[in-house]
């Protein structure tokens, strides 16, 4: 290979490169932004619907647990078993 197509391979693979990290960034940023309408949304919701959304959140994180709870339960019998 030729110093000429080498360094021709090494640009064009940082195009490739940066094309994708450019890609990346536009994700982030995106995603970014989305999270901050959502902060912004919920920061203007009422105390009533806060409260129930806050609840829901509960609710999830209770059946959550409850689940773990119930699959370490069964770890400890089949270990017991044994």
């Amino acid at each position: 290979m030729g110093i000429k197509a080498f360094f021709k391979k090494a640009f064009n693979d940082m195009k490739e490169s940066t094309k994708a990290q450019h890609e990346v960034d536009k994700a982030n940023f995106a995603a970014a932004k989305a999270e901050s309408k959502a902060n912004w949304e919920e920061a203007k919701m009422s105390p009533s619907q806060r409260q129930a959304r806050l609840q829901k959140e509960r609710e999830t994180q209770i059946a959550s647990a409850n689940e773990r709870k119930a699959a370490a339960e069964a770890r400890i019998d089949a270990a017991k078993q044994k």
